[in-house]
């Protein structure tokens, strides 16, 4: 199953990195697999059905990808598939810098397409129109960002957002320390937060959904662009909560515990592809996002890969634990991607709870 590889990919990738000393580095890239390491078929992991890639004789040359830790596996299994496809006369890497690194390097043209989980920022804007870069803004699947506690926390399953915010907006730096202090029925133990890195387009989502302004947190948790030391940390204390993919949940489900989110109407969701498509699991449901330089992807190689992308990520990000768009939507993403139609739909301003279909149907700002 290419789920077990991608874990056993990822797992390598952090000893390599711990070995060679760059827990902080700004990337870690790591490569799709050359044609015969996957599948092998041009088929999906699962065999269950065959891959779209009409059009890729004669290809060859290069294909760079950075940003968003939490697209990497949606990104890395496309790469596979497109490189078995191609039988290897195309080289895609996938680097996994987080949204924010992965856009310096975007606006400074040294990727094709930049992975983010979460719309490109005003700075970000201007920063490419500094760079000369101009780019297309392609929404590619969803992803339920998952609140979770440690196995033997028995005393939490559904948690409010206003319980989530008193926790961990700014405020409540050194002040908010004991579970009790969020609801006094809970005990008198000391929580031990877990995020996203503040470079990661998921620290800057949940703090927008939660604390209603991007990147305002409370600075006291353990935080991290890598989503496995997070699921590692939740996991190796009891008195645990932090915030991570719902993709790196899945994996580590008989380890963790997911709570059920209540937006103060008494319901708790639990997070899950029915209620992100029913729109329930709210405000912690987010469409995740490449962007591509416009100028790169008029090389045929590069225009190539995000075709192969959008008709093939309905299949691909559910294999790797990710939820699909709306299937209607994709044929409009995909004429964009052909009219190379520049800018964002969120004009640098960023927002949570907005739709597919009001992505797609609003005016693109440059």
């Amino acid at each position: 199953m290419r789920w077990n590889l991608w874990i056993g990919k990822m797992l390598c990738a952090a000893a390599m990195a711990a070995l060679m000393g760059c827990a902080g580095c700004e990337s870690a890239s790591v490569p799709a697999p050359p044609a015969g390491t996957g599948t092998g078929t041009g088929n999906s992991g699962a065999g269950t059905e065959p891959m779209k890639s009409e059009g890729l004789e004669g290809l060859s040359g290069a294909v760079t990808v950075d940003g968003s830790s939490t697209l990497f596996p949606v990104t890395e299994a496309v790469a596979e598939e497109f490189q078995n496809a191609t039988k290897g006369s195309v080289k895609v890497t996938v680097g996994i810098s987080g949204t924010g690194g992965g856009f310096k390097k975007f606006a400074r043209g040294e990727t094709d397409i930049s992975d983010a989980s979460r719309p490109i920022l005003k700075e970000e804007l201007e920063a490419t129109k500094a760079g000369g870069i101009e780019f297309v803004e392609l929404p590619v699947c969803f992803d339920a960002l998952t609140v979770a506690v440690n196995k033997e926390n028995d005393w939490v399953d559904t948690i409010t957002v206003a319980e989530l915010k008193k926790m961990w907006e700014p405020a409540a730096e050194g002040k908010i320390t004991h579970w009790n202090q969020v609801r006094p029925e809970w005990p008198d133990k000391p929580i031990k937060l877990f995020g996203a890195g503040t470079d990661s387009g998921t620290f800057d989502y949940f703090t927008e959904a939660i604390n209603g302004k991007a990147k305002a947190s409370r600075g006291d948790f353990t935080a991290s662009e890598d989503d496995n030391t997070l699921v590692q940390g939740i996991e190796g204390n009891p008195h645990a909560l932090g915030y991570i993919p719902y993709a790196y949940y899945e994996p580590n489900k008989d380890r963790l515990k997911a709570l059920k989110i209540d937006k103060g109407d008494g319901r708790g969701v639990e997070p899950s592809e029915a209620n992100v498509l029913a729109g329930t699991y709210q405000p912690l449901s987010r469409p995740l996002f490449i962007y591509v330089n416009k100028k790169a992807g008029e090389r045929p190689e590069v225009k190539k890969f995000v075709e192969f992308y959008l008709n093939n990520v309905p299949v691909l990000a559910k294999e790797v634990k990710y939820t699909p768009l709306q299937a209607d939507a994709y044929p409009k993403i995909l004429e964009r991607w052909s009219k190379m139609e520049t800018g964002s739909a969120f004009g640098g301003v960023p927002e949570v709870g907005v739709s597919i279909k009001d992505i797609l149907s609003r005016k693109l700002v440059h």
